[in-house]
């Protein structure tokens, strides 16, 4: 899993992996290492430097070290997800039972959202649930995950009603993993 997310991440970059054995790989002590060099050459990349703008990301170029001084935080969309449940009927609903101690699977985080059994509960925003779903199956650390990896990554932070099915719908929605992803079934023999 480790291995595909890096994949993912370094194939976007045009990079060459060179092998030098034994005595002939000089370069890789760390006393001939220059700090300031490497980030002199990723300032002068230009789609390195607006992928580190796009995160926000300031990259300084010191005399002798480099350092990245800046990073700033977006709200998450976790931290959306709380915010939109306010306006989800059946979730407010839920929210005031909890409070007046009525039902026990449902309760309320710290951060004011609201949790069933620990997970916190996605309110029934198509775009919300859409925007969830593609950060869980085609970010650029997974690698378009089939219905079922999905559900059981999903499944341990949050929950919805019919959270498998939509899930299901989605990746089956997918023209990425419809073309690319083979069917495993032993093919069918003649009768």
């Amino acid at each position: 899993m480790r291995q595909r997310r890096w994949l993912e991440l370094v194939k976007d970059y045009d990079c060459e992996i060179l092998y030098h054995p034994g005595k002939e790989n000089v370069v890789a002590d760390a006393l001939s290492r220059k700090v300031a060099h490497s980030t002199a050459l990723i300032t002068r990349q230009t789609h390195l430097c607006k992928e580190l703008e796009w995160a926000e990301i300031a990259v300084g170029v010191g005399k002798v070290t480099t350092q990245l001084v800046q990073l700033s935080v977006r709200p998450s969309l976790r931290h959306r997800i709380i915010d939109a449940q306010h306006c989800d009927p059946y979730l407010e609903e839920r929210v005031r039972r909890v409070e007046s101690g009525q039902d026990g699977e449902f309760s309320i985080s710290t951060k004011g959202g609201l949790l069933y059994q620990g997970r916190l509960c996605v309110p029934a925003d198509n775009d919300m649930k859409n925007e969830l779903l593609s950060e869980a199956h085609s970010s650029l650390f997974s690698i378009h995950l089939d219905s079922t990896k999905m559900y059981q990554d999903l499944k341990c932070y949050y929950w919805w009603n019919d959270m498998k099915r939509e899930i299901a719908e989605f990746v089956s929605k997918c023209l990425v993993c419809q073309q690319v992803k083979a069917p495993r079934r032993k093919s069918a023999s003649l009768l």
